[in-house]
């Protein structure tokens, strides 16, 4: 299915490759993945630009609305609209009425970056810190968390593709992932995550978080935001994030191989067999 968009995710350049001191070189075309500026704008007013993966972007519209603290929950959002704009997309989100108002009383300008989490912020006391406590009364067992790491790296296909996008997975507590979402940004793809999960009316009790890339502070914020219980990261956390996870009572599984998975926070929630 081609992303709303309209516009390719990957895009074939002509390349040579050379091994080092062993023959000539060979043509090859190699697939890139696109990244290219989105214009987030509510009612008429820009908000941010975002270099982002040009798929899933009402995802996108619903996830970064939530954990830019702009709405609460997807019924404050009527709907969402990517327009061909110069030299990127826009997209459009119709907030309702009363959520428009309290929302063009706060603004905050955010610098098109892929891997920008507090661009805009003028005093330390601003950093974004999640409202919404982690579900409660949640356990995944490790052999949940170890069917997920395994199955996700197939579900990957922009990523197999092009071996420059992140992705976001939703696994149910026995570990079958429901839902992914790949992006250029990190922060991109789990909104894009995030805002699939708030569609269709995931609770975050009903499972938890994958994600392929380092875990800083902003990620864990971003689950904690949605509710999750859970968050697994391929790669190590940054301290703060650590901090944070354990502030929002919220499961940091990082490290997370084939065979080992490190526990940093509230580790009674994974169960062993």
């Amino acid at each position: 299915m081609p992303p709303s968009s309209g516009v390719a995710t990957s895009r074939p350049v002509p390349t040579r490759i050379v091994a080092y001191g062993r023959g000539a070189a060979r043509a090859e075309d190699r697939p890139l993945a696109v990244e290219m500026p989105v214009n987030v704008v509510y009612g008429d007013v820009p908000y941010a630009v975002m270099m982002t993966t040009p798929a899933d972007l009402e995802d996108f519209a619903y996830g970064f609305s939530l954990t830019e603290g702009i709405v609460a929950g997807a019924d404050e959002i009527r709907g969402a609209v990517v327009e061909a704009g110069e030299g990127g997309l826009r997209l459009v989100v119709d907030l309702a009425p009363g959520r428009l108002r309290e929302h063009l009383a706060r603004k905050r300008a955010l610098s098109g970056r892929t891997g920008c989490g507090v661009c805009g912020i003028d005093d330390l006391k601003d950093i974004p810190r999640a409202e919404r406590a982690s579900a409660k009364g949640v356990t995944v067992s490790l052999a949940a968390v170890e069917r997920a790491v395994q199955a996700l790296d197939d579900l990957q296909v922009l990523g197999r593709a092009t071996r420059a996008v992140h992705a976001a997975a939703w696994a149910t507590r026995e570990g079958d992932i429901l839902a992914v979402r790949e992006d250029v940004g990190r922060h991109n793809a789990l909104d894009k995550l995030i805002g699939a999960l708030m569609r269709t009316g995931t609770r975050p009790e009903d499972g938890f978080l994958v994600i392929t890339s380092r875990c800083s502070f902003e990620m864990v914020e971003k689950a904690a935001s949605f509710g999750a219980a859970v968050l697994v990261a391929i790669s190590a956390p940054t301290s703060l994030a650590v901090e944070r996870a354990a502030l929002h009572g919220l499961t940091l599984a990082a490290i997370a191989r084939r065979d080992t998975v490190t526990l940093f926070t509230a580790p009674e929630r994974l169960t062993v067999p």
